[in-house]
């Protein structure tokens, strides 16, 4: 059930309008009777802290509360069918009021300016750019323990704002894994009679999804800021550095392969989308590369393709070796359909 639950990926706002309105709210209504209330609340916490990355606790806290209520009120067994429709437009006309609530954002004033259904969908639209560093710093495990015990919910629901928020960028599966192990492993180590070591035991365990959360959060904001061409070219001079005698041939198409994951993952609503592909494409990597380097090859004798990843991402640059004096393309080349192969090679 709760992996069920994980695949159903939230794009419903109070504002969504995608192929009209019984659809949407056909949609959210399906979402809140599989999901029940509390666990539609926690994913619109962490969907809309992701959206409107800069807004604080109140400001999402204030959203969430009306887009739970909505549902609430409207997918009740013989509700009017233009509830939705109604209360919907309510709540844009509250983000438009002075003094509104709900999370500020620089655009909100130009979309007030339209009406109905034109409002909603660039209100629908809006949603703050990518924090440049987390924000998240995790408390030691007695703050942790403390907080949780002082009040839970209040303790899950401001984490999960937080952590959603700096990691905004991270694909949501990757993201609800993420909060719902952290989470458990509070709930379970604050009362655990050895909490220490249960703490321990448990962050080795989400050990990896972890440092999937901070990577992937890294490398979406760069695809998203940067697009899949520069995306090939930084991952190409990455590895370049890495292993300056390898080949063009062999390092490109790996660059090619890591950017294509990206493209595939980072707004992918599979839930093992990251894990999967940037598996195979370790995979890859390791095959071609293990034979030509001692390093990699370390990195690649461990069983977990994830950890072999993050281990080759934390190569450093070794010093370049003495190689011949670079070739330039020809002006001919450059202009060519094969150009941009040329300027890359």
């Amino acid at each position: 059930p709760e992996r069920a639950k994980t695949q159903i990926l939230l794009t419903n706002c109070p504002f969504s309008v995608l192929t009209g309105r019984a659809y949407v709210r056909d949609k959210v209504c399906q979402e809140f009777k599989i999901l029940g209330k509390e666990d539609f609340r926690t994913l619109n916490i962490i969907a809309n802290s992701r959206k409107f990355s800069n807004a604080t606790f109140e400001e999402i806290n204030h959203l969430v509360h009306e887009i739970v209520s909505l549902a609430e009120s409207c997918c009740a067994e013989g509700a009017d069918p233009s509830c939705y429709d109604a209360g919907s437009s309510a709540l844009s006309a509250k983000s438009c009021s002075v003094g509104s609530p709900f999370p500020a954002h620089p655009g909100t004033a130009g979309c007030c300016a339209h009406e109905g259904l034109e409002r909603k969908l660039c209100l629908a639209a809006l949603q703050h750019p990518p924090q440049e560093l987390p924000r998240y710093l995790q408390p030691s495990n007695e703050e942790l323990c403390e907080a949780f015990k002082k009040d839970p919910k209040d303790f899950a629901d401001r984490f999960l704002h937080e952590y959603a928020s700096s990691y905004s960028q991270a694909p949501l599966p990757v993201l609800l894994g993420s909060t719902r192990t952290f989470l458990s492993m509070v709930s379970t180590c604050c009362i655990s009679a050895k909490p220490t070591a249960c703490f321990l035991k448990e962050k080795l365990e989400r050990k990896t999804l972890s440092l999937l959360t901070l990577m992937s959060n890294r490398v979406c904001s760069r695809f998203t800021v940067y697009g899949k061409d520069k995306v090939t070219v930084s991952y190409l001079t990455s590895l370049a550095q890495k292993m300056p005698s390898a080949s063009f041939e062999d390092l490109f198409p790996l660059a090619e392969d890591a950017a294509e994951v990206f493209s595939q993952c980072c707004d992918s609503v599979a839930e093992d989308c990251m894990q999967k592909k940037l598996s195979e494409h370790t995979a890859k990597a390791c095959s071609v590369l293990s034979a030509q380097d001692e390093r990699i090859a370390d990195c690649c004798k461990g069983k977990n393709l994830m950890q072999n990843y993050f281990c080759i991402s934390a190569l450093p640059p070794v010093p370049p070796p003495k190689l011949p004096e670079v070739q330039k393309p020809t002006n001919g080349q450059v202009c060519s359909e094969e150009g941009p192969r040329h300027a890359k090679r």
